[in-house]
């Protein structure tokens, strides 16, 4: 069954109700849960047929909702201020974080992959929702990321809660990945 578009607010309330979600990011549609929620991380790498040992990224709209996540002490002083001059932005950081956060959601890392988006709708979705949510592509895993809410497959758009309506932005590949122990490329963006 094709849902409707929600708005940021009715998909922030899915979300804590341990929803999935479709939303636009930067370049590519993402799919989002509660990152602190161990049964919807388990629905979203199940609908996505991603690995947990990967990893996933987690969007937030300001630094004060990952701060208290992550290990900025672990990370020299220049580090530190490239990753923060680099946001709000397309710019993923992996960043050495607390021993608290799920093993689903670091996978098999030290680190966890943050962003602070720029993207107007899902930095309203994590204002909404009061914190980070997952971001990963909404694809299944090895296939093309979405552009348009119309190349989603619609089997894994039906197995959504809901998603948000909007453009993706303009760029053309997802954000860059950096290790920000090192400043080292994982991902070309």
């Amino acid at each position: 069954m094709r849902r409707a578009a929600v708005s940021p607010e009715h998909a922030a309330r899915l979300l804590h109700q341990g929803g999935v979600v479709a939303y636009p990011t930067e370049a590519v549609w993402g799919l989002g849960c509660d990152p602190f929620d161990p049964q919807a991380l388990v629905r979203l790498l199940a609908i996505k047929q991603r690995p947990a040992a990967k990893g996933m990224i987690v969007i937030a709209a300001d630094l004060a909702q990952v701060h208290s996540h992550l290990r900025w002490e672990a990370l020299p002083d220049a580090r530190r201020a490239q990753v923060l001059a680099s946001w709000p932005g397309p710019n993923t950081w992996l960043i050495p974080c607390a021993e608290s956060v799920p093993h689903a959601l670091r996978g098999e890392h030290d680190t966890l992959a943050v962003r602070i988006t720029d993207h107007p709708i899902a930095a309203a979705l994590c204002r909404a929702f009061g914190g980070p949510i997952v971001s990963t592509s909404a694809n299944r895993a090895g296939e093309p990321p979405a552009r348009r809410i119309e190349d989603l497959a619609p089997d894994l758009l039906d197995a959504l809660d809901g998603w948000v309506a909007g453009e993706t932005g303009a760029r053309a590949q997802p954000s860059t990945i950096r290790d920000a122990r090192d400043g080292q490329i994982i991902r070309p963006g």
